[in-house]
């Protein structure tokens, strides 16, 4: 192994420590909450405990996620075949739209079709998180030298073969490191979803904007943020 690869073993191991750390001590908030804000009598936010709030955050991120990268490789694949590159420049243009949208206004669209809760906060992230996956994925294939198709073609490659033994894998590094980014904008967008009812870390942080205690605020935006440069180094590890 090397030195690179051990370094950021050894810090992805000391994140997941202090957030596993951050979820389920809750003697640790309470008595680090009360020398921070001894003025508050409310310190603990009181509808859900954290490991729950981390659990919510976690399936909002990872069901929008898997759809948003089968979606953005599936288009990427179909819009760099022959029969498919005319569509190239519309597939990223609406990616693109999807993503200039603010997530507020597509939670907003999407409540009426959807309801509140989980359901809308999904297809919002999910929106949010083709256009990373999208543009690498493109970027991998088309990145690919024309000798090494010529070459898959003439040992008698088909199509199929070609995009599984060939593309795919070459493509990989591009294909995870937009992976990478969806995730990690959609850990940071998914807090919106508690303004209609989708739990996850959001909530606290909303209460605690609503009700102007600092203290609601950090128990939501802390482990957010850990979460975040946590699922940052696993990629790292992952790519490696």
């Amino acid at each position: 192994m090397s030195r690179k690869k051990k370094i950021t073993f050894v810090y992805f191991f000391i994140l997941l420590i202090v957030f596993l750390i951050i979820i389920f001590y809750q003697a640790g908030w309470v008595n680090t909450l009360k020398f921070l804000f001894p003025e508050k009598e409310q310190l603990i936010y009181p509808r859900a405990s954290i490991s729950t709030l981390v659990w919510e955050h976690l399936k909002l991120v990872a069901f929008s996620s898997v759809l948003s990268t089968l979606t953005g490789v599936l288009i990427a694949i179909l819009v760099t075949r022959k029969f498919g590159k005319s569509f190239l420049p519309l597939a990223d243009n609406l990616s693109a739209i999807g993503q200039t949208f603010p997530p507020v206004a597509v939670l907003a669209l999407s409540v009426p079709l959807l309801g509140f809760g989980f359901e809308p906060t999904v297809f919002a992230l999910f929106i949010y998180g083709i256009l990373p996956i999208l543009r690498n994925t493109i970027n991998g294939f088309q990145s690919i030298a024309k000798d090494i198709h010529d070459a898959a073609e003439g040992v008698g490659m088909t199509p199929l073969q070609k995009l599984f033994k060939v593309e795919l894998p070459l493509a990989f590094p591009y294909i995870m490191a937009g992976i990478r980014i969806s995730v990690i904008i959609n850990i940071g967008t998914a807090t919106v979803g508690a303004t209609i009812g989708a739990g996850g870390l959001g909530a606290p942080i909303t209460a605690g904007l609503i009700s102007n205690n600092f203290a609601y605020l950090l128990q939501g935006a802390l482990p957010a943020a850990l979460m975040a440069f946590l699922f940052d180094a696993f990629f790292n590890l992952l790519e490696d």
